[in-house]
C-alpha cells in the first residue's frame, strides 16, 4: 500500500485552505526510518520545509533509542523545518505537535487525548507516537525533525488501536484514508507550531493540559510516594502534587519529573 501523493496533496489544499504547499513532499512505501531519510534530504537546504511519509519503517526510532515497531499499513510521517528556538525549548516542539495533531484529529470526530510525554491515546489505548530530533547552532535550535507514527490499518499489541478498525467499530470518524489521515496529521503539526511561535507557550501548555489523559491521575513514583498529575512544565516535565494522605491541599508539594523518568501506563491495559 502507498499513499496517493496527489490525493494527499488534494486533501492538504482543500483543508488547509491553500493555494500552495509550503514543504516538499516525498512518499516512499518502505523506508529504514523517515526521520533518518528526511535529515539526508535537507542536508543540501538546512533551511527548507520538507515532509516524507512511507507505511512502513524497517528500523524505526522512538523515544530515548528505543526501536519503534512499523509494521505495513501505518503511516509514518517525519517534517522538517527551521525553528528560530532557544537550545533549552526543543521539548516545546514536542509538546506543540502532541497538542495540534490531538486537536485537529478531534475536529475530524477522533476523540484523541495525550499520554505525557509525546502519546497520542484514544479510548485508553496508543493511536501514535512523537520523537523530536534537532540541531543547535551558536545555543539555537536551528533544523528540526518531528518524526509522527499514526496506527492506521497496522497490527498493533493489545495497548494500541489503529484507526482503520476503530472506525469499523461503531464510531463515527471522518478520517476515512491514508491520505485524509496524513493532512490531518500535517495540518495538526503545523497548528501546533504555529501556536508556540505566535501565542506563546503558557497558550500551548494550557491547551495541552486540557488532552492530557492522564490529568488528575493519582501515580506512585518509583514506590516511594504517591502524588496527582496536575501539568506540564514549558521544558515537558510533568508537574506533580504530592499530599501525605494523597488529597491535594494547601500543604502539598510540587514535584517535577524529566520525561522518560516514569511510565504512566494506560487506562484499559499496563504497559
Amino acid at each position: 500500500m502507498v499513499l496517493n501523493k496527489q490525493k494527499l496533496k488534494a486533501e492538504l489544499l482543500i483543508e488547509g485552505k491553500n493555494t500552495y504547499l509550503p514543504f516538499c513532499l516525498h512518499i516512499f512505501e518502505s523506508v529504514a526510518s523517515t526521520n533518518k531519510t528526511l535529515w539526508e534530504l535537507i542536508a543540501p537546504e538546512p533551511d527548507s520545509g520538507c515532509v516524507v511519509i512511507a507505511t512502513q519503517q524497517t528500523a524505526g526510532r522512538g523515544q530515548w533509542g528505543r526501536q519503534w515497531v512499523s509494521q505495513p499499513g501505518g503511516l509514518y510521517l517525519s517534517f522538517g523545518f527551521a525553528p528560530k528556538l532557544d537550545i533549552n525549548s526543543g521539548y516545546q516542539l514536542t509538546l506543540a505537535t502532541a497538542w495540534g495533531i490531538a486537536e485537529q484529529l478531534r475536529k475530524y470526530g477522533v476523540g484523541v487525548e495525550i499520554k505525557w510525554p509525546n502519546d497520542l491515546v484514544l479510548d485508553g489505548r496508543k493511536l501514535g507516537g512523537i520523537l523530536t530530533e534537532t540541531k543547535v547552532r551558536s545555543g539555537k535550535i536551528t533544523q528540526a525533525v518531528i518524526g509522527v507514527g499514526i496506527n492506521w490499518t497496522n497490527s498493533v499489541p493489545p495497548t494500541g488501536v489503529n484507526l482503520h478498525s476503530w472506525n469499523n467499530q461503531g464510531n463515527k470518524s471522518k478520517i476515512s484514508s491514508l491520505e485524509k489521515l496524513a493532512a490531518a496529521v500535517l495540518l495538526g503539526i503545523d497548528s501546533g507550531i504555529q501556536c508556540l511561535e505566535q501565542e506563546g507557550v503558557n497558550i500551548l501548555l494550557s491547551r495541552y493540559t486540557k488532552l492530557l489523559s492522564n490529568l488528575g491521575d493519582i501515580v506512585n513514583v518509583n514506590d516511594d510516594f504517591s502524588a496527582t498529575v496536575v501539568g506540564v512544565t514549558s521544558a515537558g516535565n510533568l508537574h506533580l502534587l504530592r499530599s501525605d494522605d494523597d488529597t491535594l491541599s494547601v500543604n502539598s508539594s510540587s514535584v517535577f519529573l524529566h520525561p522518560g523518568t516514569i511510565s504512566l501506563g494506560y487506562r484499559k491495559y499496563s504497559d
